[in-house]
């Protein structure tokens, strides 16, 4: 064997991904319940041993740990059990012929107990009958009947090689009812097509949950766009007084309150268009064909989706928008904030520019008085000097001599205070 070099630990994992979910062979007639439960992103370890306790009661092999998809034979019935994301379907399956469809479902041979037990809560539950080709053809007032005189669709589905009928309601026993009747069928493709209608009404109703959501955000959206609204007026007609500190903490709190909506609802409003795109792809895959006089199952469910779907869309449109609107409106008022300081810190160095001018002023003014003062008192020490070499018999003038020195004394002095200035300011630098 060749050696293929470091795997990736995933690679058999994703190999077993195609082959995870087979289509279960169906041997016309049977009996079909099936139910779907939200039991949370990691509700598998619960379900598995949940489904392990049925096993041991009819002495059948459990699902092993990790697994996703299990099919058992538990007597009367069958069971298939397949983990998703976020929920769980288990279907029920028992090869017997019925005179009425839904009277005596092939849920009654479950254990009742196991049955409420089941982790999660119930989105779906659906009583399918799949009649073999040579059951009686059913009447307009036998449909009725079945579904309790409920306004019903029905289309040939596959090319024709099947019928189905439904009211896509849910009756006093709390599950809805489909109708299959076989024409041309196999084994396989009545399993592929059982398995399609089913997975479509589980997806429905779970693309569905984005709905309530989006009705409960819309209010708070509007009420976050009214106030933004408000406080990008109060920006434009403000006065030059006005102080924008309350304005950036308004907005800081409408930006919090759209987030949070916003978290709340961007996963819900993704997974309801994934749902809601796989519910197109398997209506596609039933390749509808219409009976006289009754809606398909297609046009049904979009006439009755389409509209839901566009709100979810639209809601989660509006607070995107909405978030981009509060981050510009933030971003314009900060920028005005930062001008603001920045005017200010302008006045504050005008302000310190205009006190070192007047220190500066009243240095030099110092300066001026101090050479002043020195002057006077050299003038005054050689006033003293020249008194003393006159009384020493020497002819000199005391008054001529000071009056002489005043000037000269004092514009050395001054020179030799510029230069000491001057080489201190070389010595700062």
């Amino acid at each position: 064997m060749a050696y293929l070099g470091q795997e990736s630990p995933l690679r058999d994992t994703l190999d077993k991904e195609i082959r995870a979910r087979p289509y279960i062979a169906l041997n016309m007639p049977e009996r079909i319940s099936h139910i779907a439960v939200i039991s949370g992103e990691h509700g598998d370890e619960e379900e598995r041993a949940h489904l392990s306790a049925l096993c041991e009661k009819y002495d059948v092999a459990a699902p092993i740990a990790g697994s996703n998809h299990f099919i058992g034979e538990m007597g009367a019935f069958r069971l298939r059990w397949e983990r998703h994301t976020e929920f769980s379907t288990y279907t029920f399956f028992r090869a017997e012929a019925c005179e009425e469809p839904f009277v005596h479902p092939v849920i009654e041979f479950v254990p009742q107990e196991w049955l409420e037990a089941i982790p999660g809560e119930v989105i779906n539950a659906v009583h399918l009958e799949l009649e073999a080709k040579d059951a009686p053809v059913r009447s307009e007032i036998e449909l009725a009947r079945y579904f309790e005189g409920n306004t019903y669709l029905g289309c040939n589905v596959g090319g024709a090689v099947a019928q189905v009928w439904t009211d896509m309601r849910v009756h006093q026993d709390r599950f809805m009812r489909v109708l299959m009747r076989n024409i041309s069928m196999s084994p396989m493709q009545a399993g592929r097509y059982v398995q399609r209608v089913l997975e479509i009404e589980t997806y429905r109703l779970m693309a569905l949950l984005g709905l309530p959501m989006a009705r409960e955000a819309s209010p708070r959206i509007r009420l976050v766009d009214v106030k933004l609204a408000e406080i990008a007026g109060r920006m434009v007609e403000q006065g030059e007084e006005y102080d924008d500190g309350p304005l950036l903490e308004e907005l800081s709190v409408l930006a919090a309150e759209i987030e949070a909506v916003s978290a709340a609802n961007s996963y819900r409003f993704g997974a309801t268009k994934a749902y809601y795109s796989i519910v197109q792809q398997r209506l596609a895959e039933l390749r509808e064909e219409r009976l006289q006089g009754l809606p398909t199952l297609t046009e049904t469910v979009e006439r009755r989706m389409a509209p839901a779907m566009k709100t979810c869309e639209h809601t989660g449109l509006r607070q995107e928008a909405l978030s981009q609107r509060v981050s510009r409106v933030t971003s314009l008022l900060r920028a005005r904030v930062e001008v603001e300081l920045e005017k200010q810190n302008q006045e504050v160095l005008k302000a310190m520019n205009k006190r070192a001018e007047l220190q500066l002023r009243l240095q030099e003014t110092v300066e001026g008085l101090s050479v002043v003062a020195i002057s006077y008192y050299l003038i005054g020490l050689l006033g003293y000097g020249v008194k003393g070499v006159k009384a020493l018999g020497l002819p000199v003038n005391p008054e001529l001599v000071t009056g002489i020195a005043i000037p000269l004394v004092a514009v050395v002095l001054w020179m030799a205070l510029r230069k000491a200035k001057k080489v201190l300011l070389r010595t700062t630098d």
